[in-house]
């Protein structure tokens, strides 16, 4: 509860490699995700995107030895909040538009992941112990929401009318 993942990855952890390769491993389902989710605006996939990038570079340096490392906050950081503000930038208008691309319900889910990052950054700097936690329970958010945005895009998708078939063509005479 109290140690975050970086500590998991960092240079004198046992076992860095998984969380190394887990870092890797969702920044590039991050970014397939940002590059295929084309209901959504493409502000907010390109958000999506970077952050996953920036998430990436968290991996490449990893938190020292004593548990600081500038270059890491920077990256952990940005990584954080792009992966928070998407889908601020995401939400489209329109009748065909899936509910979680709606810019109410983007709205809420960006002030959702704005709330479980500030409770994160909180627990960081006053150090009351439960980081860990708190950075969990961000990172699932941070996962579940573009899951959640697929799955109301195939939703859509597999509710949308079947094209009626087209005239026959008229007889040659």
């Amino acid at each position: 509860m109290a140690e975050t993942v970086s500590a998991l990855a960092s240079v004198d952890a046992a076992e860095r490699w998984v969380m190394t390769a887990t870092f890797l491993a969702v920044g590039v389902c991050y970014i397939a995700t940002g590059l295929a989710l084309r209901p959504a605006h493409a502000a907010g996939r390109l958000i999506l995107a970077a952050g996953a990038g920036v998430g990436m570079l968290v991996a490449a340096f990893p938190q020292s030895a004593d548990g600081g490392s500038l270059l890491h906050a920077i990256w952990a950081s940005a990584g954080f909040c792009a992966l928070t503000v998407w889908p601020a930038a995401a939400w489209r208008r329109g009748p065909g538009v899936p509910w979680a691309l709606r810019p109410a319900v983007c709205a809420i889910a960006a002030a959702m992941l704005v709330l479980l990052l500030a409770w994160f950054a909180a627990e960081v700097v006053t150090g009351a112990g439960h980081a860990g936690l708190a950075e969990r329970v961000l990172g699932l958010a941070q996962a579940a929401w573009p899951l959640t945005v697929v799955l109301s895009c195939r939703h859509l998708a597999r509710a949308a009318p079947a094209r009626p078939p087209a005239p026959p063509e008229p007889a040659a005479a």
